[in-house]
């Protein structure tokens, strides 16, 4: 497969091609930064990869000179042949033309045999945290995570508490996976040029979570803590046990004034226990 802007036009217009804004697509045709992506990923030939959005199969192709096999999801049908000609020498590559957010991954990957699964993908910028969130919440297997992203998202998944971007999501992440930035990428990279510069970051999943007693409460108490980020704890959760999280909060030297941006996961962590007992 060649890689450059021109070669890659000159292949979308000979199938009269168009991409399209709804799908949010935007191709990466520089092989360098691609080949960065795949080795600081260290997948080998016991991982199955589950690509989301291959487009026109650039990192593909890639993934599966390394990979055992790669399961890819696309929903734009149009790339069909398009990803039949740059993927006819991977026969471990597998396209499934639908959307990831409506599939029944864990039926799809009964198929396989893996010793571990990574997803490695150039996500949609408008629909990077949808998926995350399924992958959480459909208890994928997935061991590794890695993906460029808008780099406004990705400052989201790795914030730290008391920052700007910190939210339910920066959350939600760190408690199943260790996030770490790998590097930035330009927006001069793509084609179409996007309007943001991109971010790689990897998501490795924790040997053992942190022991919540009930996640259900544990994810609620988030979700309603952020609810108005502007708002203090006894504004967001009036509907709870006030004198329960107060007792937690003294513990941490703080009070029912403070704002959901300061708590760490592991205060999180204690007020829901307390709340479950």
């Amino acid at each position: 497969m060649e890689y450059s802007p021109k070669k890659m036009q000159e292949h979308l217009d000979s199938e009269s091609f168009h991409l399209k804004k709804q799908f949010g697509q935007n191709f990466i045709v520089d092989e360098n930064i691609i080949d960065s992506i795949i080795r600081k990923a260290l997948i080998d030939k016991d991982t199955l990869v589950i690509e989301i959005g291959p487009g026109a199969g650039s990192l593909t192709y890639k993934l599966a000179q390394v990979a055992q096999n790669v399961l890819c999801y696309e929903i734009d049908t149009t790339l069909e042949n398009i990803l039949k000609t740059n993927l006819k020498d991977c026969s471990n590559v597998e396209v499934k033309y639908q959307d990831f957010l409506k599939a029944d991954v864990l039926t799809d990957l009964k198929k396989y045999t893996y010793k571990k699964i990574y997803v490695v993908a150039n996500l949609p910028y408008y629909i990077t945290t949808p998926i995350i969130i399924k992958i959480i919440e459909d208890k994928l297997p997935i061991d590794k995570i890695v993906v460029m992203v808008q780099k406004e998202v990705g400052d989201r998944f790795k914030a730290k508490p008391g920052t700007k971007d910190y939210g339910s999501l920066s959350v939600y992440l760190n408690y199943y996976y260790e996030v770490q930035k790998l590097m930035d990428v330009s927006r001069n990279v793509f084609i179409p040029k996007p309007n943001v510069d991109s971010i790689v970051v990897s998501f490795t999943r924790k040997d053992t979570q942190d022991k919540v007693l009930n996640e259900d409460i544990f994810f609620k108490l988030i979700r309603d803590s952020f609810n108005q980020k502007r708002k203090t704890l006894k504004n967001n959760l009036r509907d709870y046990d006030l004198d329960c999280i107060e007792e937690v909060l003294k513990k941490y030297h703080l009070d029912l004034s403070v704002r959901a941006e300061a708590l760490s996961i592991e205060i999180f962590i204690d007020i829901a226990n307390a709340l479950s007992r």
